[in-house]
């Protein structure tokens, strides 16, 4: 039986990217309700109307900054899938006050509530940002990850499971590279590149999606679980949709102009899914990594890891073989096809 069958599920942040699409993969286990939870009134609208009326989901406008409100929200649910974030770079740079008050606090909040409902399982969606972070953004997910592993440390006799997922880039999600690179060529360009050498991981919506539902499953308490994923050199992926894309909007390849603008503030060169610190407590898996908690937390089973691979050093975007101009394509056709926006 699907581990989510018969469940009250919430998904906060649901409206976004990975929320909706977690949204829609918890459906197909046959949950009870699922209540998707943003601050985003005309995207909960647009949700509405794109799922069926038989769904059982509910529509609840409000903010992980207000603590009453989530309390209703927590109310009578048994999953919690907390996705909501704010997660641009730069405009966290610049509005560290904001930042900190979502991601922390906010975090912070619905742990509260969640342990006081004694829900039974709680995961946070975060970031390979958050690995030895150089950014507002990568710090506070941090933090949240943190708060997640000690709120296992808090729950005294109750029996929810905390534990986070980490991921990089998701191919099409809201403020990523690719659909800024296509809205770029479709304008005739320039298409800004902030490093032609920087690399990053990428996945499509659909797997990252699924594997939250994975690693949900195996967790026991106070995990920490990294997606394998992909990774690209941002240069080959700027020339790759040139060539690939510039004629769909009457453009010949060599009209649309690359132009080097220079790194952006937070931003590096490659990014980490696993440091070298973390990697002493990593375990490898099919196909995730898990970096097991380093405090005491109730609940968890390092049995369960008993047989994985110790993990060799420090996990990044530079480490893997990068994708080609053909796989890229590949992978943003394959995006495009199943309509995931």
């Amino acid at each position: 039986m699907p581990s989510l069958e018969g469940k009250d599920i919430l998904v906060t942040g649901g409206c976004g990217s990975i929320g909706s699409r977690l949204v829609k993969k918890i459906l197909a286990d046959g949950p009870s309700v699922v209540r998707v939870f943003d601050n985003n009134e005309e995207a909960l609208f647009g949700l509405q109307k794109e799922l069926d009326d038989d769904t059982p989901v509910r529509y609840l406008l409000g903010d992980i900054r207000d603590q009453d409100r989530l309390e209703l929200a927590v109310e009578d649910i048994d999953v919690v899938f907390h996705a909501a974030a704010l997660k641009h770079v730069t405009l966290n740079e610049y509005n560290p006050f904001e930042t900190v008050q979502t991601n922390v606090n906010g975090t912070q909040n619905l742990i509260r509530a969640a342990l006081e409902e004694e829900v039974e399982s709680f995961v946070g969606v975060s970031t390979d940002k958050a690995s030895n972070p150089t950014s507002v953004m990568g710090a506070t997910k941090l933090l949240s990850e943190r708060l997640i592993i000690a709120a296992n440390t808090y729950k005294g006799s109750r029996d929810t499971r905390f534990g986070s997922v980490r991921f990089g880039n998701v191919l099409g999600s809201s403020g990523s590279v690719v659909p800024l690179f296509l809205n770029q060529i479709r304008e005739g360009g320039p298409v800004t590149v902030t490093d032609p050498e920087m690399t990053r991981f990428i996945m499509p919506i659909n797997e990252a999606a699924e594997l939250v539902l994975q690693a949900h499953d195996r967790m026991t308490s106070g995990e920490v679980f990294v997606l394998k994923m992909p990774t690209f050199r941002v240069g080959t992926l700027a020339e790759a949709m040139v060539e690939e894309y510039a004629s769909e909007f009457g453009y010949t390849s060599d009209e649309i102009e690359i132009e080097v603008i220079g790194a952006r503030p937070g931003e590096r060169v490659h990014e980490k899914l696993i440091s070298v610190d973390e990697s002493a407590q990593a375990r490898e898996l099919e196909n995730m990594y898990v970096i097991l908690p380093q405090i005491d937390v109730s609940g968890y089973e390092e049995l369960n890891y008993s047989q994985a691979d110790l993990v060799d050093g420090e996990y990044t975007s530079s480490d893997e073989n990068t994708l080609s101009k053909a796989e890229i394509v590949k992978k943003i056709d394959q995006h495009v096809s199943q309509h995931v926006v």
